[in-house]
């Protein structure tokens, strides 16, 4: 951990450059080691098709990320990655922002160890 999910209408896609906010995102993210074991981290997209926004009388939009963690990190720490990674969403969509209606919103999932299932041989390659 952490997961990064980003979902986005499709009706962005091309104007959206979706794999260089990924790239973003896992910077970011890599850049808190130790407080996230860089290779837990993983950051992905998924493009909705069927979606229904405000009234639907007009092409509105909207990008939701999620930030998912395992509990155990302070409150500081939390607010501090969290103001980071949706700065992060506002630069990187601020041009469409400013040309059409666009939703950005993120939200922070943190969950008990217990009930998670993990096996991860990616990680003996970033220990020292």
């Amino acid at each position: 951990m952490p997961h990064f999910i980003v979902e986005y209408t499709d009706n962005i896609k091309e104007e959206s450059n979706i794999p260089l906010l990924l790239e973003k995102i896992n910077t970011v993210l890599i850049s808190k080691s130790p407080l996230f074991p860089v290779g837990g981290i993983r950051s992905r997209a998924m493009e909705l098709h069927d979606y229904r926004i405000a009234d639907g009388q007009e092409e509105d939009a909207f990008v939701h990320g999620t930030l998912k963690i395992g509990a155990g990190r302070s409150e500081a720490d939390k607010k501090a990655v969290c103001d980071e990674l949706f700065d992060v969403m506002k630069d990187h969509f601020a041009d469409l922002y400013a040309r059409r209606y666009l939703a950005l919103s993120m939200e922070l999932y943190e969950f008990d160890e217990a009930g998670t299932y993990k096996q991860n041989n990616i990680h003996k390659r970033f220990k020292k």
